[in-house]
C-alpha cells in the first residue's frame, strides 16, 4: 500500500479500496482520499491490458470505467458520485457543503457540471473514434476545444464569484485540477488549445492545490512531477499505463 496513513483522522475507520490507473479519473479521488486523510488502499486496473474490461473488474463496475471506489455498503463508480459519498460519509474532512448548508445547492450545480458537461466533453475530445467519422477528427477537435473554453470560462468567473465554495480543500478543486491538466496534456496527437492565462481565477486556483501535502502525494504515487496542473508533464507512473 503506497500511502501514509499517518495522518488519517478517522481512527478505526474501515480502509477504502480504490481501482485505479494512474492519470485516469481515478485521480479525482485518490486526491480527495488524501486530502481528507482516509485510510485507503490502491488497486492497479492495468489499461495497457484492457484490465478494465475483465470479468473481474466488470463484476465491481458494468460499465468498465475507471475508478471503483470499493465502500464498506459495497463498490461504488462514476466519479461525481464518489465524490459526493465521501463528502457525506467523511462529513469532518470538508470536503463540501453538507444537506441544509445554504452553499449545498451550489455545490452540486459545479460537482455535476464538472461531471456530466467539463469531464463528459473531455471524453469526447480524447476519443473522437467513438463519435465521429476519422474524416472529420480536426473538426471534431476545434469544436470541442471550443465548447471546453467556454465551460472553463463558466468555471472561471464561478470560482472568482464564490471562492470558499471551490477552495482547495474542496472536491470541486480535486476535480478542476486534473480536468485542466488533461485538458493541457491529451490526446497526446492533437493540437494544443488550453491557455492558462485567460482563466486566471482557475489559474490561482492550482496553484494553490500544488502547494498541499495531499497533491503532491497522490502526484508522487502517480508519477505526476511537482506541479502537476500548472505545468503538466505526461505522467511517468512507478506501476501501470494511463492510457
Amino acid at each position: 500500500m503506497p500511502d501514509d496513513c499517518a495522518n488519517v483522522i478517522h481512527q478505526g475507520t474501515e480502509v477504502l479500496r480504490l481501482h485505479y490507473a494512474p492519470d485516469n479519473a481515478s485521480l479525482v479521488l485518490r486526491l480527495a482520499l488524501e486530502e481528507a486523510g482516509l485510510p485507503y488502499e490502491t488497486i492497479l486496473v492495468d489499461r495497457s491490458v484492457q484490465a478494465q474490461k475483465s470479468p473481474e473488474y466488470l463484476a465491481l463496475n458494468p460499465t468498465g470505467l475507471i475508478p471503483t471506489l470499493i465502500t464498506p455498503q459495497g463498490p461504488l463508480a462514476e466519479t461525481a458520485a464518489c465524490l459526493l459519498w465521501l463528502c457525506d460519509t467523511y462529513p469532518e474532512a470538508n470536503l463540501g457543503p453538507l444537506t441544509g448548508d445554504s452553499k449545498r445547492g451550489m455545490f452540486l450545480r459545479w460537482l455535476f457540471f464538472l461531471s456530466n458537461t467539463v469531464h463528459a466533453d473531455l471524453i469526447r475530445l480524447f476519443y473522437p473514434d467513438r463519435y465521429v467519422a476519422e474524416e472529420i477528427f480536426e473538426v471534431h477537435h476545434a469544436t470541442m476545444a471550443d465548447r471546453l473554453s467556454v465551460h472553463f470560462s463558466i468555471l472561471d468567473a464561478a470560482v472568482r464569484a464564490e471562492p470558499v465554495l471551490f477552495a482547495p480543500s474542496s472536491a470541486l478543486a480535486m476535480y478542476i485540477g486534473p480536468v485542466l491538466r488533461w485538458s493541457a496534456l491529451y490526446p497526446k496527437s492533437g493540437s494544443r488549445w488550453l491557455r492558462l492565462q485567460d482563466y486566471p481565477a482557475l489559474h490561482d486556483l492550482i496553484r494553490s492545490l500544488e502547494t498541499r501535502s495531499s497533491v503532491l502525494s497522490a502526484a508522487a504515487a502517480e508519477g505526476l512531477g511537482n506541479a502537476p496542473f500548472s505545468k503538466p508533464l505526461l505522467p511517468i507512473p512507478p506501476e501501470g499505463s494511463a492510457t
